[in-house]
């Protein structure tokens, strides 16, 4: 490690980070910054640690929302492999042409992806666009128009994806019409659901409720079975809040589905990639679906590419879709790569999820503005409450917090209406993690 612990010699926003947020406002699109909250300007980053424009070193507790999940700048293996492929081929048209680069990472993920079946991969460039090939695959395969989404799920925000997220109002304010056809369902939030069950003591009767609420008010009401395309979901909500729903959830969704021969779509771009302690989060809870999405840490913190496997008998007609970059030599080779040192993180992650499940957990116990704790692996989230008995959400507290880790040389992340996303790069150690986890200790107590 470069460093030993955080530095912040000046208190963020410095002075050259207050000039560059001057002249981002100037000339970049208006994005997802909160510059109030998260006035962080990086001009760097050394294995877990960003070094901002004044100087300041923090320790990243964000993997760049789960893309660069390998540390900075690049993992050491990632580099090299990119340096060498850059001397060779960086791109050639590889949805028009052939080469050998994504022939091989293809055949890697089909060998990893779970289900004991024939399997195929479409390349293209981020998360958003493997989610509209998986839209397309599933209604060219099907001939059927209609997807069940969840509330609280995101999927992107191109107008496909967009039509399948539901986490926050903004995200579709002033773009309807979406994609027509997706109807949206209660995800089975164990801590906040339309059924105020407590899914922790009562997980089956919180599943129960989730698959009648498809099965007989949207299936028996208003949208046929036997035109449903598909079922899309995070098998950990996200941008939702880092929720983890009850352990046989997805055996009873998966038994739904086939009794329709409705296609499962589980997109794995932000928890996919050894985030959870396993490749891919759906291996925690024993199915397999029909289609898996990636994208974010699979070009392993290099180079931008996403990737939708699935079932080889979903396959689509020659030319029904197709993008310019898929197929990337250059990223292909930095996503196998990639996959490969995550492969030997696995157990590296599973060391440090007890560490983290008991240290939060204190917290829930301490704070009574934390309301709930859940994660997997090194994804876990945090939610603040105003009142642990109404759990009415308090973003204030939320946002202060933010800034407070921040001023202490911590980089975070919100998520939901008032959690905060601990998501580590992989390559973190024990004791960086523990120094991370009282740096947070400290933000919640000030801002309390």
């Amino acid at each position: 490690m470069p460093y030993e612990r955080p530095s912040v010699r000046i208190t963020p926003p410095g002075p050259r980070a207050k000039e560059v947020i001057e002249r981002h406002r100037k000339f970049v699109a208006t994005t997802t910054h909160d510059p109030e909250f998260l006035p962080l300007v990086i001009e760097r980053g050394e294995g877990v640690w960003l070094i901002d424009v004044d100087g300041n070193v923090y320790l990243d507790f964000t993997s760049a929302i789960a893309a660069s999940n390998l540390g900075y700048p690049t993992h050491p293996e990632v580099a090299k492999a990119v340096e060498e492929q850059l001397k060779v081929l960086a791109h050639a048209a590889g949805t028009d042409f052939f080469n050998p680069y994504q022939v091989a990472l293809a055949e890697k993920l089909a060998s990893i992806a779970p289900g004991d079946f024939g399997k195929k991969v479409f390349f293209c460039n981020s998360g958003t666009e493997s989610v509209e090939a998986a839209i397309k695959i599933s209604r060219f395969s099907t001939g059927r128009k209609y997807f069940i989404a969840f509330i609280g799920a995101f999927h992107g925000r191109t107008m496909g994806s967009l039509s399948l997220t539901a986490s926050k109002p903004v995200h579709k304010r002033r773009f309807f019409p979406t994609m027509p056809g997706v109807v949206h369902v209660p995800y089975p939030n164990p801590y906040r659901n339309p059924w105020n069950i407590d899914g922790y003591e009562h997980p089956d009767e919180l599943v129960n409720r989730v698959i009648e609420y498809i099965e007989y008010w949207v299936m028996s009401h208003f949208v046929p079975p036997e035109e449903v395309a598909a079922i899309v979901f995070e098998p950990m909500q996200g941008e939702g809040g880092y929720v983890v729903p009850p352990k046989n959830f997805f055996i009873e969704l998966r038994k739904l589905a086939n009794r329709y021969g409705i296609l499962l779509v589980d997109d794995e771009v932000q928890m996919g990639m050894g985030r959870t302690g396993k490749m891919f989060a759906i291996e925690h809870f024993g199915i397999a679906p029909d289609i898996i999405t990636l994208a974010k840490s699979l070009g392993g913190g290099a180079i931008p590419i996403g990737a939708t496997i699935f079932r080889e008998s979903l396959d689509m007609e020659s030319g029904a879709h197709s993008n310019t970059f898929g197929g990337h030599a250059l990223a292909c080779v930095a996503a196998l790569k990639a996959v490969e040192v995550t492969e030997k993180l696995l157990p590296n992650v599973a060391k440090l999820e007890p560490l983290f499940r008991e240290r939060l957990s204190e917290f829930k116990e301490k704070y009574e503005c934390v309301g709930d704790v859940r994660g997997l692996g090194l994804a876990w989230g945090i939610e603040f409450v105003k009142d642990r008995k109404t759990k009415e959400h308090d973003v204030k507290t939320r946002n202060r917090v933010l800034y407070e880790a921040l001023k202490r040389g911590l980089a975070l992340l919100g998520c939901g209406k008032s959690a905060i996303r601990i998501i580590p790069p992989l390559v973190i150690d024990e004791e960086r993690a523990k120094i991370g986890l009282d740096i947070l200790e400290e933000a919640i107590k000030a801002s309390i």
